[in-house]
């Protein structure tokens, strides 16, 4: 059954129904496509809030699973080579998606603790791309020329869409509750991706990135947060153990593979389409 968690009668559909199992899947990433940075926020935070608070009065929920991000580590100079699920970031995020994921995954601590017998998984992704996703990243991606920070070649990981489906389902059906980063294996540098995609870097010195990507977002083109600016300076990897070793999952595409799926379908064939 899937319910919109801003809706009131969330916690009446969960008794009458006797749901045991929940997925929370519903935290939005971009804002222009959503009415706004407050709609987003309502969203993401405030239905977030009403779905745990619905959750905590149902006896019948028993598994509660979360879809949630590694952007909560944040994106600096000072991070740690690999971030594991203990691992505290150098600096929260303040912004956008990351920092409503950090309170989302707040609110799920403090639910876990009021309903210990309840199973919670929390599944931090890795940027997701693939042939079917839009994100502001992808977005990003498909851009004709990349804006990069002069002196920066950041390392990134991705998963694959149809692997993030798998997570989520292979935490449904196997009995192991806590926190796990999930991404594909390897990484890849900007520069590696660029070439890739037969795309040019465009090298601004940093106090110019960030004002070229605000002229970007004003003009609709592509809506990058400050955090996603921060992770296209520094990059960020995790440590994805912790999801092989207890909860049994490993992503089928690599980090690489998923860039490259990405590169064939929506970038490479676009322009075979638009060259006819």
């Amino acid at each position: 059954m899937r319910a919109d968690i801003r809706n009131p009668v969330t916690s009446r559909i969960i008794d009458d129904h006797g749901i045991d199992t929940v997925v929370h899947a519903g935290v939005l990433s971009t804002p222009l496509e959503h009415g706004g940075r407050s709609v987003m926020k309502e969203i993401n935070v405030i239905g977030s809030m009403q779905l745990l608070a619905a959750c905590k009065k149902s006896p019948s929920v028993k598994n509660v699973i979360i879809k949630s991000t590694t952007a909560i580590y944040g994106a600096s100079s000072k991070d740690p080579a690999l971030f594991r699920e203990s691992t505290q970031p150098g600096r929260l995020p303040t912004t956008g998606f990351a920092k409503d994921s950090n309170e989302v995954e707040g609110y799920v601590r403090n639910f876990a603790r009021q309903r210990s017998d309840v199973r919670v998984t929390t599944l931090r992704f890795a940027n997701a791309i693939g042939p079917e996703m839009v994100t502001p990243l992808t977005t990003y991606f498909e851009l004709p020329i990349w804006p990069a920070v002069l002196g920066h070649d950041p390392r990134l990981q991705f998963i694959h869409e149809d692997d993030l489906v798998r997570a989520m389902h292979h935490a449904v059906i196997k009995d192991v509750g806590g926190t796990f980063n999930v991404a594909g294996a390897g990484t890849i540098t900007l520069s590696q991706a660029a070439r890739l995609a037969k795309r040019p870097l465009l090298r601004l010195p940093a106090q110019f990135f960030s004002p070229a990507s605000g002229t970007l977002r004003r003009v609709g083109v592509v809506d990058l947060s400050r955090e996603q600016l921060s992770l296209l300076k520094y990059g960020r990897l995790v440590d994805t153990s912790r999801a092989r070793d207890l909860l049994g999952f490993t992503a089928e595409f690599s980090t690489r593979d998923t860039f490259e799926e990405f590169v064939a379908h929506r970038i490479t064939k676009r322009a075979g389409r638009r060259g006819k």
